[in-house]
């Protein structure tokens, strides 16, 4: 397939730069072969006694910092992956591309460009990267959210489930934002069960799809962790005929990639799994996801998963309903496509 099959006139108008008052309040729209208009709190009505949620319980690090090069231009860098010896993967946004040895000034610390692989750089810092960016750090909003961070989103840009020790990810598991704990616990009360995965979630989720034919796009690879324990619990709710609901593209490729060993013990390790239509899902029964950029590989991976058709309906419709998009937007609940 094409990549320009997969774009869709986005207004900008409909990217929310906010997140609402109240978590669960975003508006849900429901696909299991026809579309329902809902509010997410009522994803309540589509659970069973023991359905399996799986939730990604990744934590997001402060992973945008501001400084200067040695030159006195400006930059703004951004984690991508913390590496040995205090060496980190980065981008690098600035009037002109660091050359090899620029020396960057980051408040009281140092780093300096050793090496460049691709779009990223590789930084050696005077200090351990995650104590430098959780001193002077911000909170690393999409490129689409036109606005300095501020206060708030460091308890909205986050899950409530959230393990702060698993500080690993420089962007949040969106689909999660829309949970409460009043929600969780009702979800529980019907007798379905919540797991965690880990995976660490990079800025490479951000990447349009570049390549003209998608077999062809080189996706970025994330490390991720699914228990023997986890894939278990998913065994178990498929053979007594019971729903998986992944609450996002994270926790969808982190399961995926452990199901592809037939064995079923587990994964840990990076992923370059990368999913596209034609692709045979074996773990995810629904798929919990908020709205997607035109040509991204994340709406590659729900056309997979609702089909073609069904993707390009639900888009044309909530574009006209003016749904909310992006990390602070909306949600879909979907059903898997049975071909």
């Amino acid at each position: 397939m094409k990549t320009s099959d997969f774009n869709y006139h986005l207004p900008e108008g409909l990217i929310a730069n906010y997140p609402l008052d109240n978590r669960s309040s975003s508006r849900l729209l429901v696909y299991a072969n026809e579309i329902e208009h809902k509010t997410f709190k009522n994803i309540l009505d589509y659970f069973e006694e023991g359905d399996l949620l799986v939730v990604n319980n990744t934590s997001v690090i402060p992973a945008r910092v501001y400084g200067n090069k040695d030159t006195g231009g400006s930059v703004e860098v951004m984690l991508e992956r913390v590496m040995e010896d205090n060496k980190a993967l980065v981008q690098i946004r600035s009037g002109r591309s660091p050359k090899i040895g620029t020396v960057i000034t980051l408040d009281s610390y140092k780093a300096q460009c050793i090496d460049r692989q691709d779009n990223f750089f590789i930084l050696q810092f005077d200090k351990p990267p995650l104590e430098i960016f959780n001193s002077i750090g911000h909170v690393p909003l999409p490129p689409y959210i036109k606005r300095p961070d501020e206060e708030l989103d460091k308890d909205r840009y986050a899950t409530v489930y959230e393990d702060k020790k698993l500080q690993e990810s420089v962007a949040a598991p969106t689909a999660g934002l829309h949970f409460d704990d009043k929600l969780l616990n009702a979800i529980t009360k019907i007798g379905a069960k919540v797991a965690t995965i880990n995976l660490s979630v990079g800025a490479g989720t951000f990447q349009p799809v570049k390549v003209d034919n998608i077999e062809d796009h080189d996706i970025h690879s994330e490390y991720l962790e699914v228990s023997p324990k986890v894939v278990d619990m998913v065994l178990a709710t498929k053979k007594a005929g019971k729903k998986v609901f992944s609450v996002g593209t994270t926790v969808t490729r982190a399961l995926e990639t452990a199901f592809m060993d037939e064995n079923h013990k587990g994964y840990k390790g990076y992923t370059k799994l990368f999913i596209y239509p034609g692709y045979k899902f074996k773990a995810v029964d629904r798929l919990i996801t908020n709205f997607h950029l035109p040509r991204s590989s994340l709406l590659m991976l729900v056309s997979a998963f609702v089909g073609y058709d069904n993707m390009k309906h639900i888009y044309k419709t909530a574009v006209n309903e003016r749904y909310r998009f992006l990390s602070y937007g909306d949600a879909m609940l979907l059903k898997k496509h049975e071909v």
